[in-house]
């Protein structure tokens, strides 16, 4: 079985068994886990064969979002990602079009149920529920429609400890720790309900949501007003082999990863050098799977430097000015080429190499989940868009965002309140894009511990100021928020390692000289510990090069924090340089002896649900003078189960190839139901034959 047995952050948690069948195959699971995640537990990737060119199909996103996980369940097709495991299921790779199931009358004895509330809020991630929560204290009664059993989105996902500021985004907890504790809070406020496996389907003119209730029956939802937090979803990239088996979103890969203990893969590779990419890497190496490498097409890292720095620690190579060319192998992903670009973004195929990798992550970006926003918009309700469906950031700017809009909410529903000035400020400081670089500040190794910094650019970050029990640590009060970078100012370190523990980047260490030539350092470590006091251990500086192999005095785990604090005795002269032990193996990120160039770039898939490539949309485009993007559904784009969620945000791209302006263009026409509903919870609504 491909599950994570043990894991440095995370507790493992007792299931019920069950066993089903896949393709007649009989197979074991976990009670009510997600069956995509049961079926890569077993070593299943293929979920479908595509009626085009018979195309083997994996997941992408994981989240509802896309088809491409959908395989036939007890006779029905159904997304796999968001369908709970049960006893006895039989479950079957899909192969081109399911068949239609037979009518069962008895299916369609229901009545539609009408729930009232003041607000709706569509989405139970960060921003929803803090939204929920000043809401609720205003007085107002609250539902909250969310797809998944458990409350949190994508912090259920996230096993770093958070950046941001500690009073106002609970900085230095955990995702996962901080959706349990708005969990918690939702669940003991009266004022507000919530419906878990539910999705919200459609908005109509008479001011009522459709809602897909508990996965089985549809329900509608009167409200007063509306938040529409329901996050982002993927951005897709378009290459030759971009839809085989294995090449999927870096937040899918945390999913089974993180959410469901998944050992997802063993060697992956990851496009993007954002946040979301440059985490994807961290999850991947505390999950103990090979990270090949990192490759951005910008000639900078776009995510904060301390998380380019700590994955480059352990030993993840990045890749800038370097682009995927193509995804190759048969069946399922085996190998991926890259190359450099030049200053037109043109790929340099004489720099070309290949990696062999089972797996191959997109984390090329987010794109809103903001439809019912703009349908409630036209509609002429009072809505508001919070988190990722209003801007995308960081779970912290979400998390404070979603105060806002609940307070803004209560201002359009008639409450007479003031949102402080502050709160607006301290929201465009948590959403600020990565700062100035600075030099390190000069380090003298003393008698005694001393706090060394190697957070050296303008992040919202102040967790290490918050724990010294001595008041050592203060911003350097350039900017005069919490963008500062960490000054040691208080020369009265008692060496608790409190700093080292609880700084989100493990961009802090102490050190102190123990004899003429050595020195102790202490440093943080989020792995499982492979070595013991007495063993030598490769330490690492900021950027990743190996310092020296260093001798293990002692380690301690701070329980709290979930974090080692490793203490290990090196030189002198490069104790103040020492942030990082190298976990894993350099072979790893070696590229193939050969390199791969069988490809053709036209191939790249546009419309994944219909494998539309890129030659067939240029070519249809400049042989129809195509000026509306709904024309285009005469060649099937946009026309697949997904309702064009992932082909959409590529046209713009695909238009300017062919020649076309996309600002002239009509937009395509999104299809309800955003969700797939059986028939049989929407005919008959009112309980008669």
């Amino acid at each position: 079985m491909n599950r994570i047995e043990k894991h440095p952050v995370l507790d493992k948690t007792e299931h019920n068994t069950v066993r089903f069948n896949f393709d007649g195959k009989e197979m074991e699971g976990f009670e009510n886990e997600p069956v995509s995640s049961a079926l890569f537990a077993n070593g299943v990737k293929e979920f479908s064969i595509h009626k085009k060119g018979n195309a083997p199909q994996g997941i992408f996103c994981a989240n509802g979002q896309c088809s491409q996980c959908t395989v036939i369940i007890n006779g029905s097709p159904l997304k796999s990602c968001v369908t709970p495991l049960k006893e006895g299921m039989d479950i079957r790779t899909l192969i081109h079009l399911p068949e239609l199931p037979e009518t069962d009358m008895k299916d369609f004895e229901q009545k539609t149920e009408t729930l009232k509330t003041d607000v709706l809020i569509v989405g139970g991630g960060p921003s929803g529920l803090t939204s929920a929560l000043e809401l609720a204290k205003l007085g107002f009664k609250i539902i909250i429609v969310e797809d998944k059993d458990k409350l949190g989105g994508k912090l259920l996902l996230q096993t770093h400890k958070f950046f941001g500021s500690q009073e106002d985004s609970y900085a230095g907890m955990r995702g996962f720790e901080i959706a349990a504790l708005l969990e918690s809070q939702i669940k003991e406020n009266e004022n507000i309900t919530v419906l878990y496996e539910s999705s919200a389907v459609g908005i109509y003119k008479d001011q009522k949501a459709g809602v897909y209730k508990n996965n089985g029956k549809f329900s509608l939802i009167e409200f007063d007003g509306m938040v529409i937090s329901a996050g982002a979803r993927e951005k897709s990239l378009v290459f030759p082999g971009n839809d085989l088996p294995g090449v999927y979103g870096a937040g899918a890969f945390q999913t089974l990863v993180n959410r469901d203990l998944i050992k997802a893969s063993d060697k992956v590779f990851i496009v993007g050098s954002g946040n979301v990419g440059l985490i994807g890497a961290y999850h991947a190496l505390q999950a103990n799977i090979g990270v090949v490498g990192i490759c951005d097409i910008l000639d900078k890292v776009s995510g904060y430097k301390v998380h380019s720095d700590k994955i480059q620690r352990m030993g993840v190579p990045l890749y800038l000015k370097t682009t995927v060319l193509a995804a190759d192998g048969k069946d399922k992903l085996e190998r991926i080429t890259v190359a450099e670009v030049d200053k037109n973004w043109q790929p340099i195929l004489e720099t070309a190499r290949t990696y062999e990798v089972d797996t191959l992550l997109i984390a090329a970006g987010l794109s809103p989940v903001d439809e019912f926003y703009k349908s409630a918009k036209k509609f002429g309700f009072k809505v508001i868009k919070a988190g990722d469906a209003d801007e995308i950031a960081e779970a912290s700017s979400a998390m404070f965002g979603g105060r806002i809009a609940g307070l803004t909410m209560a201002k359009e529903l008639g409450r007479k309140i003031e949102i402080d000035k502050a709160y607006y400020e301290k929201a465009e400081i948590l959403k600020s894009k990565p700062g100035k670089v600075y030099e390190p500040n000069k380090v003298v190794v003393k008698e005694y511990f001393t706090p060394v910094f190697q957070c050296i650019q303008d992040i919202p970050c102040n967790p290490c100021t918050t724990v010294c029990p001595k008041n050592c640590i203060t911003l350097d009060n350039k900017l005069g928020n919490i963008l500062d970078i960490p000054l040691y100012s208080n020369d009265e370190c008692i060496g608790c390692g409190l700093c080292v523990a609880i700084c989100p980047g493990l961009a802090i260490s102490l050190v102190k000289q123990v004899e003429e030539s050595f020195a102790e350092v202490m440093l943080p470590h989020e792995f499982l510990l492979d070595f013991v006091p007495g063993d030598k251990i490769p330490v690492t500086d900021i950027s990743g090069k190996t310092l020296e192999d260093a001798e293990v005095l002692s380690s301690r785990f701070n329980k709290k924090y979930k974090t080692h604090l490793i203490t290990v005795k090196m030189s002198l002269a490069n104790a103040h340089k020492a942030i990082g032990i190298r976990v894993q193996d350099p072979k790893i990120t070696e590229p193939a002896k050969e390199t791969y160039l069988d490809f053709l770039p036209d191939d790249g898939i546009v419309c994944r649900c219909e494998r539309v490539t890129v030659k067939e949309i240029v070519d249809f485009i400049k042989e129809y003078h195509v000026r509306d993007v709904n024309q285009l559904k005469q060649i099937r784009v946009g026309m697949g189960a997904c309702g064009s969620k992932t082909c959409s945000i590529l046209l713009p791209r695909i238009f300017a190839q062919a020649g076309v302006d996309y600002s002239e263009v009509t937009p395509g026409t999104i299809r309800p139901l955003t969700v797939e509903v059986p028939m049989s919870s929407l005919i008959n609504e009112d309980g008669e034959k």
